[in-house]
């Protein structure tokens, strides 16, 4: 049990943490339970767990607050739980730092499947060094961003960028990709770990999600929309790379 992967469950209803920690443990996860925030982000520090599931209403803060003060520290996946049902609710927690989100109440199957997709992707490796030291191989270059998918590093002018998962992950396909257009649809079954073709259903709210990670990466690269460097979106439809700029 040394090696078993740590899940971090921060939930005030007794029910429903019992419920997720079924799950993970299912899941093959070492279960820690916090039934506040404060608890919660206590546990973050010092458990460094691999995925958080994190209620939005509880009782002392606010899950986007718990989410944003996670993430200055973890890159753990954070799927939200919300029992309300606003679309704008949903894209706070997104904006927050989380990288999924479920609607109360949620079948079980959908909340383990969700997060066997997400552990299929490795953790980020923040400490594993600059990308410039990584093998050229692995190395994708565009307009000035050195992007190590084994490192899973992003560098920007010798600064490495603080990216969630599924921020690099979208970057990372639009890198390996180039000026070829994916859809939403595709890149949100790229964050499910599913092939572009699969065929799986994606939600409004799946599309929506992949447009706040990207206005999120888009943030952290400093990128103009309307004259972007890095991330070009294609109206209606999707992303592309933007064309690469000669150096004179």
């Amino acid at each position: 049990m040394g090696d078993a992967r740590v899940g971090l469950v921060i939930e005030d209803d007794q029910d429903i943490r019992g419920l997720v920690e079924a799950v993970l443990t299912q899941a093959g996860f070492r279960v820690h339970l916090a039934a506040t925030g404060i608890a919660g982000l206590d546990a973050a520090r010092d458990l460094d767990p691999d995925i958080i599931t994190l209620d939005i209403g509880l009782p002392d803060i606010d899950g986007f607050e718990v989410a944003r003060r996670i993430r200055e520290s973890s890159d753990a996946y954070i799927v939200m739980l919300t029992a309300r049902t606003d679309e704008i609710d949903t894209l706070l927690g997104l904006k927050s730092g989380a990288d999924d989100y479920l609607t109360k109440p949620f079948r079980p199957r959908e909340l383990r499947a969700r997060v066997e997709a997400m552990m299929r992707r490795p953790r980020s490796a923040s400490n594993v060094g600059n990308a410039k030291e990584a093998d050229d191989a692995a190395v994708l270059r565009h307009n000035g961003l050195v992007v190590s998918a084994a490192a899973r590093s992003a560098v920007l002018d010798g600064t490495e960028l603080q990216l969630t998962r599924s921020e690099f992950e979208l970057l990372l396909a639009l890198l390996e990709t180039g000026r070829t257009v994916r859809s939403k649809t595709d890149l949100a079954r790229r964050l499910r770990n599913e092939p572009y073709d699969a065929g799986s259903y994606v939600s409004d709210p799946d599309e929506r999600s992949v447009e706040v990670h990207m206005g999120n990466l888009r943030k952290k690269l400093g990128d103009s929309k309307l004259s972007p460097r890095w991330l070009e979106t294609v109206r209606g439809i999707g992303y592309r790379l933007a064309p690469a700029v000669r150096d004179n």
